[in-house]
Parts: C-alpha cells; sequence; structure tokens
C-alpha cells in the first residue's frame, strides 16, 4: 500500500482508504477516493473534523431502515452531499438463530457467520444496494464512503467487487477483506456490538470469545465465492447477470479509479 490505510478515529470502527493496491497490466488504485468504514453513531467532533477533509460527496449507507433508526450517523456539519441507502432491511443474517446447549460463543458467532455469508449473493436487498454503490461511484464526482454497521460484512463484499472489476488480484482483494482485522479501533464495535450479542446468548462474554463475530474470516468471504459459483458459475458471471455491471460501466470504472 502507498500510505497507511486506516484514519485516526475514536468513535468510528474500521474508517480506512481501500484504494492503493496494484492492478494487473500495471498501474494502482488510487487513493483518498474510496473509503469504508462502520457507522457514525458515535463519532466525535475530531472524527468529523478529520472526515470532513476527505472530501467525501457519496455516502453509501448498507444498513437497514431498523438499523438506521437505532443507530442515526452523525455527518459533517454542513454536508450537503448524497446518502444512498435502501428502503428497507438489508441483513443478510438469519432472523433466528438457536443457540444449542453448551455451544462456545466462538462457534455461534462462526455458524452465524457462515450463515451471513451463504444468504448475502441471493439477498434481494443487498443485491439491490450492490447494483447502486457501484453506479453511484460510476456515476458521481468526489470521494465517497461506503458503511454498514461495522464495516466489515456487507461493506466488505462491496468493496471486494470493486476491487476485482478494477483489476486488482484475487490475493490482495482477499487481503483488503482481512484488513479489517486489523483496525485500531476494534474497542468501538465491542462497545456498540457485544452487548447485544450478550443478550442473545443469555450469558456475559470476554471479548476473545467474539471475536470471530466481530472480525473476518477467509471462509466468510470463501462462502460467498462457493455460493456465487456454484449458481452462476463465476463471479465476474454474477457481477454481469445479478448485479446488471456491463462492460462500459466496469471501463468507466476502471478510468476513474485508475492511476
Amino acid at each position: 500500500m502507498i500510505r497507511e490505510p486506516f484514519l485516526k478515529t475514536q468513535g468510528i470502527h474500521n474508517f480506512r482508504d481501500y484504494g492503493g493496491w496494484a492492478v494487473a497490466g500495471g498501474g494502482r488504485v488510487q487513493t483518498g477516493l474510496l473509503f469504508r468504514s462502520g457507522q457514525h453513531v458515535d463519532a466525535t467532533e475530531e472524527d468529523l473534523a478529520a472526515i470532513a477533509a476527505l472530501d467525501i460527496r457519496t455516502v453509501i449507507d448498507l444498513r437497514g431502515e431498523s438499523e438506521r433508526e437505532r443507530h442515526p450517523c452523525r455527518r459533517v456539519e454542513g454536508w450537503n452531499g448524497e446518502v444512498v441507502f435502501y428502503d428497507g432491511e438489508t441483513t443478510s443474517s438469519p432472523p433466528h438463530m438457536d443457540v444449542e446447549p453448551g455451544s462456545s460463543a466462538g462457534d455461534f458467532a462462526r455458524q452465524r457467520m457462515i450463515a451471513v455469508y451463504t444468504r448475502m449473493p441471493h439477498n434481494p436487498a443487498m443485491i439491490d444496494m450492490f447494483g447502486r454503490y457501484l453506479t453511484v461511484l460510476d456515476q458521481r464526482e468526489g470521494a465517497s464512503l461506503v458503511h454498514c454497521f461495522a464495516g466489515k460484512d456487507r461493506t466488505g463484499i462491496a468493496a471486494t467487487m470493486l476491487l476485482h472489476i478494477l483489476g486488482v488480484n484475487k490475493d490482495d482483494q482477499r487481503e483488503e477483506f482481512l484488513r479489517t482485522n486489523q483496525s485500531p479501533t476494534f474497542d468501538v464495535l465491542v462497545q456498540q456490538s457485544l452487548p447485544g450479542i450478550e443478550e442473545r446468548l443469555g450469558r456475559k462474554l470476554e471479548v476473545d470469545a467474539v471475536r470471530d463475530l466481530l472480525g473476518v474470516r477467509e471462509e466468510y468471504l470463501d462462502t460467498f465465492h462457493a455460493e456465487v459459483e456454484r449458481d452462476y458459475g463465476s463471479f465476474d458471471d454474477y457481477l454481469t447477470r445479478v448485479i446488471g455491471v456491463d462492460e462500459p460501466q466496469r471501463e468507466r470504472l476502471k478510468e476513474r479509479f485508475l492511476a
């Protein structure tokens, strides 16, 4: 990478630039245009000042309606950009998952996240939002921010889609996906997430016990790809047939984001 990807924040988890990766044939994805993060409900004034300097003109909020209502994001005062969101629910989490007697928090977390990534490629709301995300990047000027609750699952797949289209190799796509685990703001996500996890499990937990739920693993991304390849043959075919990315759009995205 050309520069440190993470923005120093106090109340936002996982805020980073996901540009800078090398692409096939030479060149790199530009930095300073593509940002990703978790939600901004706890953003501090210092966080907002740092974000203001990035000239972000478009926010793609992948959270669903109930998430946005429970956790309204703070925006930079006077910001007049566009927020793109889905009018309904977007989560790919199973509506109910029983906790088997004696199961560990780690087992529960892994099973739940595998279910999330199994469902996500077929989720109509996420298909719609992934398409809108790529269209917005194609059409709007200036920097953009894509985020969800934690900035790791829905956001991680969105970023993977764009990097794939731009020609970043699969190993680097995976490294960008896993970079979430290096975020210096893990404590922010713990504060936002752990109470709800404990309520679901019916017991208090040590933070280390839920790292699989609060972080990402290679098998989560592999699960998404396996679903796509089983039903559509390849990631490229999925992007074309399901997400609606045609060749002219691919070329426009490359022209805009490659240097």
